[in-house]
């Protein structure tokens, strides 16, 4: 069956740097749009960074440009968040999920997704 598992969160201390990963199994990732989204204690989720089939990148959230990158591994059937000079802000869950071909805004067009992975920045 489709699944998508996050992985590579965990505690970092402010200014530091995380790795995500969102690998795929069931399909092929490079065929969709593939959007990251974070949840904090207490907010909603919100869109943080998505790639298109096409790898056209999208900034759902100004708070992360320059600081977090998005990329493929088509090898791996894998997409990674590579997080820089994290800000104790940027804690939340993350999540990957698939979109169409081109990344939207709207959450409701990423039907599948992930369980999650935590990322704690201490200050």
């Amino acid at each position: 069956q489709v699944q998508l598992v996050e992985s590579g969160g965990g505690l970092v201390q402010a200014g530091g740097s995380l790795r995500l990963s969102c690998a795929a199994s069931g399909f092929t990732l490079d065929y969709y749009a593939i959007g990251w989204f974070r949840q904090a204690p207490g907010k909603e989720r919100e869109g943080v960074l998505c790639i298109s089939s096409s790898d056209g990148v999208t900034y759902y959230a100004d708070s992360v440009k320059g600081r977090f990158t998005i990329s493929r591994d088509n090898a791996k059937n894998t997409v990674h968040l590579q997080m820089n000079s994290l800000k104790p802000e940027d804690t939340a869950v993350y999540y990957c999920a698939t979109g169409r071909t081109r990344c939207s805004s709207y959450v409701y067009t990423f039907a599948s997704w992930g369980q999650g992975t935590q990322v704690t920045v201490s200050s």
